[in-house]
């Protein structure tokens, strides 16, 4: 019966639009079946990748678009700023706010890097966001209000094009040393893309790796025969606390767009070694990765295709200049130059394996 009733399932989601809200639901076993056959990058075109306009897909928004919406409340985990809305066609989007909310530029940036290198994960987009409905900080006041607030900075998170994988009742999530069972073998990513992966981590500075940042995806192809995930992919699902400096108790103020940080944070905890510095969170399950030479010669093989314009696109779009390091303004140029100075570390540094 769970045999047909999983056929019948899979029918219905290969006949149905890629949507963010369809799933797979699996079982234990199976879900540690899809990880180690699972992918973490896919070949892209990435000096023609438009880091401005993102990824496109059902959803997508243009950025500083005018989004009017109205306020749904809903309960949502985490800590940063956030609230659900419904678009006039009945689509439900999350949207994260405020000023003072550095996962706002966090996501944008950390999503818009992933992408363009070809890992998966989710589609932010910066936006402008009319509530009708909404308290001036539906965060703290989850009350539905009369009139209409408006929010800038904020941005749309969307999921990836395809079908999550839920174990059980929840989302099926990872761990970092689970990229291990990985089998190259069997289909899954081989270990130089895996490392890159973490060299990403540890490029952005992506401080929160607990199990729950982490997802499964089926992204199956059309040709895929029933009852199979051909491509289940491994991805990030929550970055925004990044471009910062990772930290015991991921604070958002030292892991989260903060140049000064950021920049005095080198690539290497270990050079010799080819030891990555991340320091690992208290509930983080990444840090401090030992990196092979051939995975970080496939990271530094796709940053170094990444153009001045579309380096320049990821921090403009992001609106990294409304962030401050200290007391003072950041700008693009200075984001640029750390961006530049961290590549070069990956670029000319070599792995004795």
């Amino acid at each position: 019966m769970r045999r047909l009733a999983l056929l019948y399932l899979l029918t219905v989601l290969s006949n149905a639009p890629a949507s963010v809200d369809s799933h797979w639901t699996v079982t234990k076993e199976e879900r540690l079946t899809l990880i180690r056959r699972a992918q973490v990058w896919k070949p892209t075109d990435v000096p023609n990748m438009e880091i401005r306009i993102g990824p496109d897909g059902v959803g997508a928004f243009q950025p500083n678009e005018l989004v009017t919406c109205d306020y749904t409340p809903r309960e949502l985990h985490g800590s940063s700023r956030k609230f659900s809305c419904v678009l006039p066609d009945g689509d439900v989007i999350k949207v994260r706010y405020g000023a003072r909310n550095r996962e706002v530029q966090g996501s944008v940036l950390a999503t818009r890097l992933l992408w363009a290198l070809g890992f998966v994960a989710n589609r932010v987009y910066p936006v402008r966001v009319s509530c009708r409905g909404c308290s001036a900080d539906p965060w703290k006041d989850r009350a539905t209000h009369k009139g209409t607030h408006d929010f800038d900075p904020a941005v749309v998170e969307r999921k990836p094009q395809g079908h999550e994988v839920w174990e059980g009742d929840r989302e099926a999530d990872w761990a970092w040393p689970e990229l291990d069972y990985v089998d190259a073998n069997l289909g899954g990513a081989p270990l130089e893309q895996r490392d890159a992966l973490k060299l990403l981590a540890v490029f952005m500075q992506h401080t929160d790796t607990k199990s729950e940042q982490q997802r499964l995806l089926c992204a199956s192809s059309p040709v895929a025969p029933v009852g199979m995930c051909d491509e289940p992919f491994l991805f990030l699902h929550d970055v925004g606390l990044t471009f910062g400096r990772a930290n015991f108790f991921n604070g958002a103020g030292t892991g989260s767009v903060n140049l000064e940080e950021w920049t005095k944070t080198p690539i290497w905890k270990d050079r010799g070694a080819c030891i990555g510095h991340l320091s690992k969170s208290k509930t983080g399950t990444l840090g401090n990765p030992h990196i092979s030479e051939a995975g970080r010669k496939f990271l530094a093989d796709l940053l170094v295709q990444l153009t001045d314009r579309q380096v320049r696109d990821l921090f403009e779009v992001a609106q990294v200049a409304r962030r401050t390091s200290g007391d003072q303004p950041t700008s693009v140029d200075d984001w640029i130059a750390a961006f530049n100075q961290k590549r070069n570390e990956i670029v000319t540094h070599h792995c004795a394996d």
